[in-house]
Formats: structure tokens, C-alpha cells, sequence
């Protein structure tokens, strides 16, 4: 009798790393990569109904283990961390950021330390972030004034997408170097042209590829996938540098003292400090790694939020009724306002639940032989956590599908533990957490207390989830909004 290719791997890899976590039939070379639809996430969390918690995966040649319970996920965060500190090497990694040196794709060791003290002490500091709460609430601030002009002869149509899109590109880009590449404040727009095409494409590039999960596509390279990855790298590495330019050409010069800092400048002066370690390399990783990592984790939580109050109207009168308790008529929210608005802050963790941005967080990899409850787990198996799974889990949420908010209110209680893990945890939980939050909460807050909103039609917002390592919407959101009559004496002062 003979067995199947496929049974005879995986009594192979049983007899070399003992007890495997339990896994699905899979197929010679592309493994378990024929069951996947999108959106993955889904994918995944039906089976691991299935096949259970820990459930062991290969990506084509890479082993994998999807995690979907919060004592799994403690077990890999806390005695495992060390262990799952490393990311998956991708090609996007070596060309995208550069050489696997940024933040987000380096190994861990001395050198992700290093970063990690960068971005705690002097990028995500209290001081850092209290440093530029003007520049959040300028471009929030533009933004009211856009919807207040456009709204001024009665309700108008509103795609928030790409509203969203401009504010945190702005706001991320007006912390790193004062540059606003949107709206009616560009000052170089073949500068802003060049920035919008090189996002676009590392968007379209970033990320796994299935390159990545089947190395005989490398040597046929059909779409030329790296020789694209090299000329982006080229692009952004020349746009990047003209930045860094810029700024030491001022910083070399009297008029340093007339500006106000900016994050390029805090970088110029650590080289100054350590040039050999400080690179204009170094600042570049930097730079793009804040960027990239600040898009997704603001603008899809606002999209999402404002879906879900939609579809709630009775949710979103309540959180306007907090706004007008703790802020009032006369003045537009100010971040110092945040601290006093709980509900609302509730409104963004029931969202984050529903809707994390990254629903298998952001994937590691084992450094070294562990074990994860009974099941033993080789080194250099890729970790993926299905957040989106676990914060849906009947077994750990009452009413897990439903949208929520007042189930926050008790506190922490519902954010202890790991069952609310949206922004991951342990060593390497995102760092910028805090910053991406305060954009989310300001803006928010901002449109409840000066707009009055509503759906186009008497249909529900649609709520599916495009395909991709992000989520998001598979339709950007479509709204009407009216100034609401209370504001509109502040809003005329913009």
C-alpha cells in the first residue's frame, strides 16, 4: 500500500521535531496554500475550530503555527517571547527596509534593542508626543474646515477613506520633516507627486509575496518582483536622502533656532553624537518604518469606528452627549479633553476589537526549539496570532459579534490578560501604540462634536473585510454630514 507524498512528509516531520501541533492534509511544495481564501484571517479561524488552538501550517516551505487562544498567545508572549522575537525574513525586508535593519524586520539583538530605546525615549515619549500635539490638531482642524465648507448649503456626500489617508499622512509626515504632501498647503507639488507614487508602490510591493513562501518562483521571477523591489528601493532611497539634506543644511545654519523641531532633527543630532552607528542609512529605516507603520494602524480604526456608529445611531448620540458634558459648544476638543472621554475611548476599543488592523498581528519567528502547551515547535517556524479570532471567541466575549462599547466600561478588566491584544504584546508589541491612538481619539471626537452624521441610505453600512494583511473595508465609507447647528459659530472661526 502506498502512502500519499503528502502523509509521508508529515510522518517525517513528526519523527524530526516530535509532537506537532495537529494539522490539516496538505500537498506536496505548496502545503496548506490550496485551502486559503481571503480574507485570510477567516480562513484561518475556521480551522482552527477544527483542528484547534495551536494548529500547525506550511506556507508553501515555511512551517507555520496559527495561534487563536488568549492562553496560547500568554504562553508565546511571556515564557516563549525571546523565543518568537525574530521576524520572517521576506524579500520585501531586504530591498523595502533596508537590508532587514529597520525596526519592524530586524532580528532581535543588540541592534533592535537599540532601536526600540530610539522610538521609546525620543520618538513615542510623553514629551515626544505632547511635542508635536500641534501639528495633530492642525490637520484635524483642516480637515473640519474641508467638511465645514463643503457642508455649509446643506448635507453633503463624504468618502472618509481618503479624507483619513490625507490627515495621517500629513500629520505622520508634519512630525518627521513639517512636510504636508495634501490638501491646500503643498508647497512643492512635484515633491508631493513623487511622495504619492512611492507610497503606492511599496504599498502594492510591501509585505509577503508568494515569492517568499515558494523559492522556485525566484528563479523564474515571471513578474520580476525583486528587479521592481530594487528600482522602488532606488526611488525611495533618493527621496529620502533629499530629506535628510534638507534638514542638515538648516541645522548647519543660524536659522536652526526659528523652526520647530522635527524627528529627522532629533536623528541628526544622535549622529553627531555616534556617526558610525547613526547613518543616513539609519535615519532613512527610520523615517520609512514610521510611516508605513502609522498608516494602517490610524486610518483603519477611524474608518471602521465611524462604519460601526453609523449602523448605531443610538451609540453615536451617546458618545456626542459625553462630548458635550466634558467639552461643550464653545471650542473646538482639545487633546487635553481625551483623558475625560471614556466612552469614547470605549467606542475605539470595541472597534479594535471587531476590526483590529493587523487580525494575524504582525508575524514572528522561533529563534530556537520551544513548546507551546503539549506541542513542540521547530525553530524557524513563522508565529501568526489570529487577534481577529480571539476577540471573537464566544468562550472569552459575551455577545462577541456584537458592537459594544459599554463592555469597556468596567475598566482594564476587558483589556487585561491577552484577550484584547490589537496592538500585539511582549518585546515586540508596536511601539507607536500610543501617538496612533491619540490621532485616532482626537479625530474622532473632533467629527462627533462638530458634525451630525448619517448613511446615504436606510441600508446598513456595509461591514465585509477586503483581502490583504491589513483590514480593511472592502468599500471606503460613503457618508452625509451636516454641520451641527450648536458648532457652527466655532466652526466659522477656521
Amino acid at each position: 500500500m502506498h502512502l500519499p507524498i503528502s502523509i509521508i512528509f508529515y510522518l517525517q516531520e513528526q519523527m524530526t521535531h516530535g509532537n506537532l501541533p495537529p494539522s490539516p492534509f496538505a500537498l506536496p511544495i505548496i502545503g496548506h496554500l490550496y485551502l486559503f481564501k481571503q480574507p485570510l484571517h477567516r480562513t484561518l479561524s475556521k480551522l482552527s475550530n477544527q483542528y484547534g488552538p495551536v494548529m500547525y501550517l506550511r506556507f508553501g516551505s515555511r512551517p507555520v503555527v496559527v495561534i487563536s487562544s488568549p492562553s496560547a498567545v500568554e504562553e508565546c508572549f511571556t515564557k516563549n517571547d525571546i523565543v518568537f522575537s525574530n521576524r520572517p525574513r521576506v524579500l520585501a525586508g531586504k530591498h523595502l527596509h533596508y537590508n532587514y535593519t529597520a525596526l519592524g524586520v530586524t532580528p532581535y539583538g543588540q541592534h533592535w534593542q537599540k532601536l526600540r530605546h530610539i522610538m521609546a525615549k525620543t520618538i513615542f515619549s510623553t514629551n515626544a508626543i505632547s511635542m508635536f500635539s500641534d501639528v495633530r490638531g492642525q490637520e484635524v482642524q483642516t480637515l473640519l474646515k474641508q467638511l465645514f465648507h463643503n457642508s455649509k448649503a446643506g448635507p453633503c456626500k463624504v468618502e472618509l477613506n481618503s479624507r483619513f489617508w490625507e490627515l495621517v499622512v500629513n500629520t505622520t509626515m508634519g512630525m518627521i520633516a513639517r512636510k504636508q504632501y495634501y490638501g491646500n498647503n503643498v508647497v512643492d507639488f512635484e515633491e508631493a507627486r513623487r511622495f504619492h507614487d512611492l507610497i503606492k508602490e511599496t504599498l502594492d510591493l510591501s509585505g509577503a509575496k508568494l515569492n517568499d513562501l515558494l523559492p522556485l518562483l525566484n528563479l523564474i521571477d515571471f513578474q520580476r518582483l525583486e528587479g521592481r523591489m530594487v528600482n522602488l528601493k532606488n526611488k525611495m532611497d533618493t527621496f529620502l536622502q533629499s530629506l535628510i539634506n534638507e534638514h542638515r543644511k538648516v541645522k548647519n545654519t543660524s536659522n536652526e533656532g526659528l523652526r520647530k523641531k522635527v524627528i529627522i532633527d532629533d536623528m541628526l543630532s544622535l549622529q553627531k553624537i555616534e556617526p558610525h552607528y547613526y547613518t543616513d542609512e539609519f535615519i532613512k529605516g527610520i523615517i520609512w518604518t514610521l510611516l508605513m507603520s502609522g498608516i494602517d494602524t490610524s486610518i483603519s480604526p477611524m474608518e471602521w469606528a465611524m462604519s460601526l456608529l453609523l449602523n448605531n445611531p443610538e451609540t453615536l448620540n451617546k458618545a456626542r452627549a459625553e462630548l458635550d458634558a466634558y467639552v461643550g459648544h464653545n471650542r473646538l476638543l482639545d487633546e487635553s479633553d481625551l483623558p475625560k472621554l471614556k466612552y469614547l475611548q470605549c467606542i475605539i476599543n470595541e472597534t479594535l476589537r471587531l476590526y483590529p488592523s493587523a487580525p494575524l498581528l504582525v508575524p514572528r519567528e522561533s529563534s530556537d526549539d520551544c513548546t507551546i502547551g503539549a506541542f513542540d515547535i521547530p525553530r524557524g517556524t513563522m508565529l501568526l496570532v489570529n487577534a481577529w479570532a480571539i476577540h471573537r471567541d464566544p468562550n472569552v466575549w459575551k455577545y462577541p459579534k456584537l458592537f459594544k462599547p459599554e463592555r469597556f466600561e468596567s475598566g482594564t478588566a476587558d483589556t487585561e490578560g491577552y484577550k484584547f491584544i490589537p496592538f500585539g504584546s511582549g518585546r515586540r508589541r508596536c511601539p507607536g501604540s500610543i501617538m496612533s491612538m491619540s490621532i485616532v481619539k482626537l479625530t474622532l471626537g473632533s467629527l462627533i462634536q462638530c458634525f451630525e452624521w448619517e448613511r446615504i441610505s436606510e441600508e446598513k453600512i456595509d461591514m465585509h473585510e477586503g483581502s490583504g494583511i491589513t483590514m480593511h473595508k472592502t468599500k471606503p465609507l460613503e457618508t452625509v454630514c451636516k454641520p451641527c447647528q450648536s458648532m457652527i459659530h466655532v466652526l466659522n472661526k477656521l
